[in-house]
């Protein structure tokens, strides 16, 4: 299980929202690309890139910032937010993004998974954000009807290569990652899970690694990291029990 750093971009600046809340945002940085040279240095083996602007607009605001951030190094950078057709997933992945991130379009056009799945084939993930069970959209500002587990499933039959889920009342929170509904998920899915949401503290990471479940291949971290309430490299320690120089 490895640690991805989150990179959330905000009006070009680097930011964690609280539950998703774009009125509660913290800024942490006015260079996202600092930031990324900063998690590759400290051991980061992927980087996770949201473009909290797109995800909003509907369509990406923040590309070329991401773009840069994802030439810039080798480490594999994954980009989520406002990606709604596939044009711009096409542009995504042939301009170095390792792997890109659907969303509220598995929702409202669930042709554009299919189609980017078979074109690219291991780099279409879809981002389940759920709040109280049900999948939110459009940079989780709106709630839906539908259940994150029975999504999950719809996301692998039409060939997604995994699931980025994040417990929306958990983001932000540093309470801890919702062990339960991690569990469920893997019970409702064969794909490979990245979990998200609430990791505040090296126990957590414990906890989360102690689960035992080999579907979980990672965890985002956001604010935990920002906070300087671990650092990367006792993360990915904690996480994976190796030291990191």
């Amino acid at each position: 299980m490895i640690l991805i750093p989150a990179i959330d971009i905000l009006g070009g600046k680097c930011v964690r929202l609280l539950q998703g809340d774009y009125n509660k945002a913290t800024e942490y940085s006015q260079d996202p690309a600092a930031v990324a040279d900063r998690w590759r240095t400290g051991g980061a083996e992927r980087i996770h890139v949201v473009d909290l602007d797109g995800a909003k607009a509907g369509e990406p605001v923040n590309e070329d910032r991401v773009i840069r951030i994802a030439q810039a190094g080798p480490v594999p950078v994954q980009i989520g937010g406002g990606i709604r057709t596939f044009d711009q997933v096409q542009r995504y992945l042939e301009s170095g993004i390792d792997r890109i991130i659907l969303g509220t379009s598995v929702l409202r056009t669930p042709d554009l998974l299919t189609e980017s799945a078979q074109a690219y084939p291991g780099q279409v993930w879809v981002g389940i954000d759920g709040r109280e069970g049900k999948a939110a959209v459009d940079g989780w500002t709106e709630n839906t009807d539908v259940d994150v587990y029975d999504l999950a499933e719809a996301s692998a039959q039409r060939g997604a290569s995994g699931i980025i889920f994040t417990d929306i009342s958990r983001d932000g929170t540093l309470t801890g990652p919702n062990l339960a509904s991690l569990e469920r998920m893997a019970g409702a899915t064969t794909l490979p899970i990245i979990a998200s949401g609430g990791i505040s503290t090296l126990e957590d990471l414990r906890a989360l690694s102690q689960l035992g479940i080999p579907q979980i291949e990672g965890c985002i971290v956001g604010k935990a990291l920002y906070s300087e309430a671990f650092s990367l490299e006792e993360g990915i320690s904690a996480l994976t029990g190796r030291r990191v120089c």
